[in-house]
């Protein structure tokens, strides 16, 4: 599935990068990453809580 972002919406907060450390992280300047454009079945059960837990709403998931 493809990750996307609302980076109008995202707090970079690293609540993502705390549960998919592989597919997201933030920056030196605290603004989130997307290190991977879509999810593999290894990474799918991590973005989907990190999707879930995100406070804005800002991370999607599409198919």
């Amino acid at each position: 599935m493809r990750i996307t972002v609302d980076f109008d919406l995202c707090e970079s907060n690293a609540l993502c990068e705390a549960l998919a450390p592989e597919v997201f992280e933030l920056d030196d300047d605290d603004y989130l990453v997307v290190k991977a454009e879509h999810t593999t079945p290894e990474t799918q059960a991590s973005v989907e809580q990190a999707v879930a837990a995100c406070p804005r709403a800002a991370i999607r998931l599409e198919a």
